[in-house]
């Protein structure tokens, strides 16, 4: 296995608009990132990931871009992320950004033009069909609700757009639009940028004809015969700009590639073929999708989770590289959906911590998380800024749904939860900004902040500190091979790390019961040391040798990590 800068990095996923506000305004700014960069530093931080900063009206939180080669003036201008940049280095910290490729704002410039007529040159950049029937050119639906066309009555056509209404698609077919995006992406890595995160990269390729789909409102959940995920010939696309942008950099590439099956995996991230280095997999945070698809809660099986993560850990060991999280932008907070933030906050935010960050792979920590930051119970709709949430409220109440129940969803799997102002401090506003921020901070930061946890020797945070510097001592936590233990176990995940003659086992108790743990027989008699555990034990509980009779019962979410031998 090829050893590697990115894989031995601990990555923090950064919403600006949300992270630090530095001057006043109520959204987060460059020079407030630029500010946390030595907690960042202490926390152990290798890379950040920065959401999109450029140019954009905003429609969807600055995934719809106007210019790619500006910064929208509320985080500042490129003189502070040239700043950033330089801070960044100095304090040994890479800085990837996000590269969105599929769509752009119908504000950029190419649509303008592209609009403006049929035969404008740029027309072809994007993807117009005529109307069929007084209707729509097929019935494709958009990801967030509704029709993936918008007519355009300037010129009689309908426009592409599987985003929001402003966020046209671009025409990847087209030469000239690879050619525009390969030279846009060689001129953020000539400024000494580390690589991107690439944003619903497994979309840039249609079904040829666009045909219609069965069942278009089931398939913006299962989309598996859908016309516009992981078509054939996407790959041709995703070489190009490997081999004209990427492969001449010494950089990290992180592709969002839902629905991607581990048998492809080696054209994805194979080590020597893949596209990129690792890939956002969707599966685990799938596990609680309801029949009727993402807004649709239902429970989730520990059996299943262990399935999802030895599928991908096993199927990847020696092909590519696992790209590990339970949070972003874009998902509920972990703590709230995986754990129990009423009544074991601070232990299940430990215990998932030790679950994802040991695994093989690189982990990527959200913002807050590392605090354990909780989803927000927002009472009005008001308070929700995601355009996604108002697609969904309107189209879901127009089809006879329950208010109530509508609202239920939305405060359970709402992006927006993930998008609350970082928690710095217990003062007005949690100390993210000096007024009223773009939205709402969640009232629990008077309990859940970064100061009074810093001063806690057994918070979260400390917590999370520890479990980095576990994983950096140690190669085997990093590139060491993953096995399984206790599949059928409805309570307890266990697995190893093995490299050489080093191993290391953890167990975990999902759950706030306290199940009997046994020792797997295949290590029985091994000699045994507790490095890292959210619980204080005695040493009678866990004797040094893990003999035949060793059993003893785990606490509520309780996590522990053993070095072996």
């Amino acid at each position: 296995m090829r050893k590697v800068w990115w894989k031995e990095a601990v990555a923090y996923q950064i919403y600006p608009r949300s992270f630090m506000d530095s001057n006043g305004d109520g959204i987060g700014d460059l020079q407030g990132v630029i500010s946390k960069l030595d907690y960042l530093q202490d926390l152990g931080i290798d890379v950040i990931w920065v959401c999109p900063i450029y140019r954009s009206p905003n429609d969807d939180n600055g995934y719809d871009i106007s210019d790619y080669y500006d910064i929208l003036d509320e985080f500042g201008s490129m003189q502070d992320f040239d700043m950033l940049l330089g801070e960044c280095h100095k304090r040994g910290i890479r800085l990837i950004m996000d590269l969105v490729l599929n769509h752009t704002s119908d504000e950029h410039p190419w649509f303008i033009e592209s609009r403006s007529s049929r035969d404008n040159p740029k027309r072809d950049y994007y993807i117009w069909r005529d109307g069929k029937d007084g209707a729509e050119p097929n019935n494709w639906e958009s990801m967030f609700n509704g029709s993936a066309w918008e007519y355009d009555g300037q010129t009689d056509q309908y426009y592409l757009h599987l985003y929001s209404v402003k966020q046209p698609d671009l025409n990847m077919e087209n030469p000239v639009v690879r050619q525009e995006l390969i030279s846009m992406i060689r001129w953020w890595l000539d400024k000494g940028i580390d690589g991107f995160r690439v944003d619903a990269i497994t979309h840039i390729k249609k079904l040829p004809g666009l045909p219609n789909m069965p069942n278009p409102k089931h398939l913006r959940y299962v989309n598996a015969m859908a016309g516009h995920r992981n078509i054939p010939g996407i790959h041709d696309f995703l070489q190009q700009f490997k081999r004209e942008a990427f492969a001449d950099y010494d950089i990290m590439t992180v592709g969002e590639a839902s629905g991607t099956p581990i048998s492809e995996a080696d054209q994805w991230i194979g080590e020597e073929n893949g596209a990129f280095n690792m890939i956002f997999q969707f599966e685990h945070v799938s596990l609680d999708f309801g029949p009727e698809g993402r807004w649709d809660c239902g429970p989730w099986s520990l059996i299943k989770l262990k399935q999802i993560m030895q599928k991908w850990q096993l199927g990847l060991d020696g092909i590519g590289w696992n790209a590990l999280y339970l949070e972003n932008h874009d998902q509920p907070r972990s703590v709230s959906r995986f754990g129990d933030p009423v009544h074991y906050h601070k232990e299940s935010a430990q215990m998932l911590a030790t679950f994802f960050m040991l695994m093989q792979g690189t982990p990527f920590i959200y913002q807050g998380q590392e605090i354990g930051m909780t989803n927000v119970h927002f009472h009005s709709l008001d308070d929700y800024r995601d355009v996604e949430i108002y697609n969904y409220y309107r189209e879901w109440l127009m089809d006879g749904h329950d208010m109530e129940e509508t609202m239920r969803r939305i405060r359970f799997r709402a992006r927006d939860n993930a998008r609350t102002p970082m928690q710095w401090e217990d003062t007005p506003h949690g100390g993210f900004s000096s007024v009223v921020p773009w939205i709402r901070v969640n009232p629990d930061y008077h309990h859940i902040n970064v100061r009074q946890q810093l001063t806690d020797p057994d918070s979260i945070l400390n917590y999370y500190k520890r479990l980095i510097s576990l994983r950096k001592s140690s190669e085997t936590l990093i590139y060491g091979k993953y096995g399984s233990f206790m599949d059928r176990h409805p309570e307890i995940f266990a697995y190893s790390r093995s490299l050489g003659d080093e191993s290391y086992f953890i167990a975990l108790n999902f759950y706030g019961n306290t199940p009997e743990f046994q020792w797997p027989e295949e290590l029985k008699g091994e000699r045994c040391q507790i490095v890292l555990s959210n619980y204080e034990r005695d040493e009678q509980d866990v004797p040094d040798d893990c003999r035949l009779n060793s059993h003893f019962v785990m606490k509520p979410y309780e996590a522990i990590v053993y070095r072996l031998g």
